[in-house]
């Protein structure tokens, strides 16, 4: 019986087989290729709202979302995103040209200028070229933009996004830049616009109402304006830690939450056909976990997830607004210890955390203004504002540190009032910290809308550039 490939071929049985299977994929990868749908292009982007909850490190959320089901019995808005399919979910890789620990300086110049600076500087490399922020690159395509921030609105998170310079601290230089160039900016740091405060004397408040900016410098005002180009300054230095403005009527009444800013700069963008990139930055969470400070942290964390909760209902019809939610970095890497036989106690030692009145930064100011002192009055100020009371050993070590004298702490970052206090209060609430400075771990990055999957995986910091460009340059 002759062989099916013919009795002179030269084509052995094992070829055979082999150039058959060859063939059949071949057949089939044509045949998936045929059954896949076609590329659709990339939905438009007519503007970016791009929310940083500045220093939060990933436990965070856990802590936020435990918090908010303990205190207001519901969840957090970033918590549900993270489960909402049509997000996109990923890692921000957050490292500066040098170092794996970025400050928020180098963070936000790797967003708003494309490349990793060295810490401490804004949208200048580290050969001494400054780069073009990309608020400077969009206004050339007619793009408008906006600064909303809890801390100094010359801050280096938002700095980072409008201005050049080589020192973060040079916020009296950082204040000019965003003339003609940002259209809404709301925050703290009227000192860096005032005539008064400038060591120029500079009256930029002025230079700013002549460009047609409404300029204001108190909640009603804000919520009043109707202009579309806006400078809301409502605080000489960072706004109050939400804990503080909370507790108090006259500050409440004089400065707006986050949610009303964030509102404020969106509905301007929303009422037009106009591209445009809203940094929208919850930066008190940052300050809280340099203080170790739980309640502050955990206070400013739900303000912002309310920012975005109201951001999302804003743009929750539109199919053209990209939403974007991460941190620049970690900070102290907050957590919930084991406590108790079996852990069994650290619930309740977290919903301590409910007591929690004051910022530590509100305690230690009113401690230096105390005078004379003594543990005792130490102790009651505590129990004032943290519902705990010190042990003696606790008040007396806080009372050395407070007048510069060594105590023993083997971590030396732990070894200041700030984190002497955070580990008293750990003892009550569960929560423990590394340290008081930043962390070196990939932060989260949440994104919903058109493009959304530019954001998934493993995010290189600097790559955010070229896609922020790209969807609306």
């Amino acid at each position: 019986m002759k062989s099916a490939l013919g009795s002179n071929s030269n084509v052995g049985r094992r070829d055979w087989l082999k150039a058959a299977t060859l063939g059949g994929a071949a057949i089939l990868g044509g045949l998936r290729a045929s059954a896949e749908p076609t590329a659709r292009p990339a939905r438009k982007v007519r503007g970016v709202v791009f929310m940083v909850s500045d220093g939060m490190s990933p436990g965070v959320l856990t802590l936020a979302e435990a918090y908010s089901k303990l205190t207001r019995r519901r969840g957090t808005q970033w918590w549900s995103l993270l489960n909402d399919r049509n997000a996109s979910r990923g890692l921000m890789d957050t490292a500066s040209a040098n170092s794996m620990v970025t400050d928020s300086a180098a963070a936000s110049s790797s967003w708003g200028g494309g490349e990793r600076v060295n810490n401490g500087s804004i949208n200048v490399n580290p050969a001494g070229k400054a780069l073009t922020p990309i608020a400077a690159v969009l206004k050339k395509t007619g793009a408008r933009i906006g600064l909303v921030s809890t801390a100094t609105i010359t801050h280096a998170t938002p700095a980072g996004f409008a201005a050049s310079v080589s020192k973060r601290g040079e916020e009296d230089d950082i204040a000019p830049q965003y003339l003609n160039r940002v259209d809404v900016i709301l925050g703290g740091g009227s000192g860096h616009f005032s005539a008064v405060d400038r060591a120029d004397h500079r009256d930029l408040s002025a230079e700013f109402a002549a460009a047609g900016y409404g300029v204001i410098d108190r909640r009603s005002a804000l919520l009043e304006a109707r202009g579309e180009k806006l400078l809301g300054t409502f605080t000489r230095g960072h706004l109050p830690f939400s804990i503080d403005r909370d507790q108090d009527s006259v500050i409440a009444a004089q400065v707006p939450t986050l949610t009303e800013m964030a509102r404020a700069a969106l509905s301007r963008f929303l009422a037009s056909d106009q591209p445009f990139l809203l940094q929208i930055e919850g930066a008190r969470i940052d300050h809280a976990a340099h203080l170790n400070d739980i309640g502050a942290l955990l206070g400013d964390q739900l303000a912002f997830d309310d920012a975005l909760a109201d951001v999302m209902v804003q743009i929750g019809h539109r199919d053209d607004i990209l939403l974007v939610v991460t941190s620049d970095h970690g900070n102290s890497n907050p957590g919930l210890n084991g406590m108790g036989s079996g852990y069994v106690d650290s619930t309740q030692h977290f919903a301590n955390v409910r007591g929690l009145k004051a910022s530590h930064e509100r305690l230690f100011a009113e401690w230096a203004k105390t005078s004379p002192r003594s543990s005792d009055q130490l102790t009651a100020l505590i129990l004032k504002h943290l519902g705990f009371a010190l042990k003696a050993d606790e008040a007396a070590a806080l009372m050395e540190i407070f007048e510069n004298h060594p105590v023993v702490e083997w971590n030396e970052q732990l070894s200041k009032p700030e984190g002497l206090l955070g580990q008293f209060a750990g003892n009550h609430t569960g929560i423990g910290w590394t340290g008081t400075t930043h962390t070196s771990d990939p932060t989260l990055i949440s994104a919903i809308g058109p493009q959304a999957d530019r954001f998934s995986g493993m995010v290189k910091n600097s790559d955010v550039f070229g896609h922020l460009v790209e969807m609306l340059g």
